[in-house]
């Protein structure tokens, strides 16, 4: 299984430019590739990105999740979800 090059590249754009909120990713059976299926804007929400999940599919996906810690600080963490 091979991972197209715009996967890499769309990754490393959310870790470092912060321009998208998640990524979701899927198996193209055709190519044995897996392949960008949809980015989502910095604007959307953690509900957006489930909507676009399947219910009955496989994804892979990058969630970059902002928060407030008790200090007060704004922080960020990129989770990696396998659904």
């Amino acid at each position: 299984m091979a991972v197209n090059d715009d996967c890499k590249l769309k990754f490393l754009e959310l870790k470092a430019k912060r321009n998208y909120r998640f990524i979701v990713f899927k198996i193209d059976e055709k190519i044995q590739q897996v392949m960008v299926e949809r980015l989502g804007n910095p604007e959307e929400s953690y509900e957006d990105f489930t909507a676009c999940l399947p219910a009955n599919e496989c994804r892979y996906a990058v969630f970059d999740f902002d928060f407030t810690t008790d200090e007060n600080c704004q922080k960020s963490k990129i989770f990696f979800i396998a659904w």
